[in-house]
């Protein structure tokens, strides 16, 4: 899904970091891509950054044009093409290169992104350096699956999950309701800590005229906005369901669907004839006057863990309907800061829909109490836990190595 690279955090934002702490992130994405999940990591690096902290970026190369940004900040892995997606590479397994790397420059703690080959690579170097390691779930493969038709895939593909997360010391996980349900699957040591939102560059002012002009809107049309891949997973129908029982209640409303995707050529044949914008992905402030320039913000999705447009599309004063779960149910009081609809009811969600066509007062009444509840998540205030989480499997770390040379000393060995 289209997302934003963060902007320059200010340094002065963040506490002093207790404790030097070196890092060793290992992402199968990260900027210039385009999606969720590169847009958080960045974040939280750039965040950890500017506590003091030594972060090491362990990623696929990209492309030939790639470069690290310094030999010791950025490590750069073979990878290949994922499927469907050819601009995204997959991380190719690499145990030994980064056993070495890690002998060389032993990071304190190893924090795993993605679960894929080279994920699975740094779980196998670390636990043969004896380094702490954490995670994260970011994935609802689950819910993916169902959609591509890879439902007979779910029971090996969670019991390799469990695997993986059971061998760290530490899963973390956006929501309380994903930990439940991780839990009740067999998977240990999860610890929710919230995604952040850049509350600066998502933001009600930059609502522009002229874009709404460009789109071909004045002030008085009802703009719905949608950002997010134009696939499967995003249960695209319903939005356009939804959108079509507005319509016959407010004629004026209109459609902007912001990304890309393998759908989009189909959905532009499908939506031919009714006023709907296709903006295509955009990124930076750019999306962020994408965002602001709308009015309601309609996600149909079912299978985020935890869906970080919500907060943006909130931290820019839209009024938002969403299914309730993930970062909604977290962030939205029921017909105060926006509109929940159960999960997987799509008609209750059609019917929150038509409140907001039938409603202005509604509308403008969310949109105001949306930026409220979005801001509570700033990037500081999560930096800072994700801060105390590492340091504690520091410790760990430390008192782990203390204990094994203790005993190989007792025992004779070198």
């Amino acid at each position: 899904m289209p997302q934003a690279e963060p902007t320059p955090i200010i340094v002065d934002e963040f506490a002093p970091a207790r404790r030097v702490l070196r890092l060793a992130f290992v992402t199968e994405t990260y900027p210039p891509e385009v999606n969720g999940v590169a847009a958080t990591i960045a974040c939280v690096v750039q965040g950890l950054r500017a506590r003091g902290h030594q972060v090491q970026l362990v990623r696929p190369r990209q492309d030939a044009a790639d470069a690290s940004e310094a030999p010791t900040a950025e490590v750069l892995m073979r990878g290949l093409p994922i499927p469907r997606y050819p601009h995204l590479k997959m991380g190719l397994p690499a145990t030994r290169a980064l056993q070495r790397l890690w002998t060389l420059q032993r990071p304190d703690v190893v924090h795993i992104v993605t679960e894929g080959p080279l994920g699975w690579s740094a779980l196998q170097a670390a636990r043969k350096l004896r380094l702490p390691v954490s995670s994260d779930f970011r994935t609802n493969f689950h819910a993916y699956g169902q959609h591509y038709g890879l439902g007979w895939l779910h029971k090996p593909l969670m019991a390799y999950l469990r695997k993986f997360h059971n061998r760290c010391d530490l899963t973390m996980v956006p929501t309380e309701s994903l930990r439940q349900q991780l839990a009740g699957q067999g998977l240990e040591r999860l610890r929710v800590v919230a995604r952040g939102v850049d509350a600066q560059r998502f933001d009600p002012a930059r609502r522009s005229a002229a874009l709404r002009a460009q789109w071909g809107f004045d002030e008085d049309t009802p703009v719905v906005l949608h950002v997010g891949r134009l696939a499967p997973e995003k249960n695209l129908g319903l939005l356009l369901q939804a959108v079509q029982a507005m319509r016959r209640i407010d004629p004026r409303v209109r459609l902007v669907m912001v990304g890309d995707g393998p759908l989009r050529a189909e959905l532009e044949r499908t939506c031919a004839g009714q006023g709907v914008v296709f903006a295509g992905a955009r990124r930076d402030e750019d999306l962020a006057t994408h965002y602001a320039s709308g009015d309601i913000f309609l996600f149909p999705s079912v299978t985020e863990t935890f869906g970080n447009v919500t907060p943006e599309a909130m931290a820019s004063g839209l009024a938002v309907l969403a299914y309730g779960y993930a970062a909604a149910a977290q962030l939205i009081t029921e017909g105060e800061s926006g509109l929940l609809a159960p999960l997987e009811q799509p008609a209750q969600f059609i019917a929150q829909a038509e409140r907001l066509a039938r409603d202005r007062a509604l509308v403008q009444g969310l949109r105001l109490q949306a930026r409220a509840a979005a801001v509570a998540l700033a990037w500081p205030q999560i930096v800072g836990e994700l801060e105390s989480a590492f340091e504690a499997l520091a410790r760990q770390g430390t008192a782990g190595v203390r204990a094994a040379t203790a005993s190989r000393a007792v025992a004779g060995l070198p």
